[in-house]
């Protein structure tokens, strides 16, 4: 140690670095900026009307998909039973529907080992009948408001078929009325009005 100076102790500082403290200004902080406050029951209120939301958005979309479901199920009971008739019994009919052609195609039984092609053309509101063992095509027009069921059309084209032994009509000459469905049917056979 020097002359004159005493013992620094162990909490004591330097009085240079006192100065250097001293001379630095603290730092400044400042206050974040604050929300409002909401109160407590505005917040409760605000998450109940939340979930009272989203509760009824998810029961609308249930209900909506399950009256989805319910008329896809009705749409194809009604179909079937149109097929196989009410009671549920009958031979089972395949059916084709063309959404763009707006027609359906219906293979039925033609007698006893043959079979026939209706095709409801409701664009053009015409029935057309093919059986595969004649060398004819049948087509009668249709009223859009009360449409022939299948069998009723099958037995009326199947009755017209078997008078046609002897019958000298003459075939449709125009076939531009029929539509594209029907054209393809009846494309290599003569057509008769029914």
């Amino acid at each position: 140690l020097a002359k004159g100076q005493e013992p620094k102790g162990r909490g004591e500082m330097d009085d240079s670095s006192k100065e250097a403290l001293m001379e630095e200004a603290p730092p400044r902080y400042t206050e974040s900026p604050r929300l409002p406050c909401i109160p407590h029951e505005l917040k409760s209120l605000l998450l109940l009307v939340v979930l009272v939301v989203v509760a009824l958005v998810v029961v609308n979309v249930t209900f909506l998909l399950l009256g989805l479901h319910l008329s896809e199920s009705h749409a194809e009971t009604v179909l079937r039973m149109t097929i196989q008739g009410l009671d549920g019994e009958g031979t089972p009919q395949q059916l084709a529907m063309s959404k763009k052609e707006r027609s359906g195609t219906f293979a039925v039984r033609d007698g006893l080992n043959a079979s026939a092609t209706v095709v409801y053309d409701y664009s053009k509101l015409l029935v057309g009948y093919r059986s595969w063992r004649h060398r004819a095509c049948y087509i009668t027009r249709v009223d859009k408001d009360n449409l022939p069921g299948l069998d009723a059309v099958t037995d009326t084209f199947q009755r017209r078929q078997g008078e046609d032994g002897g019958d000298k009509a003459v075939p449709l000459a125009d076939r531009s009325i029929l539509g594209t469905t029907i054209n393809i049917l009846c494309s290599a056979v003569p057509v008769f009005w029914v």
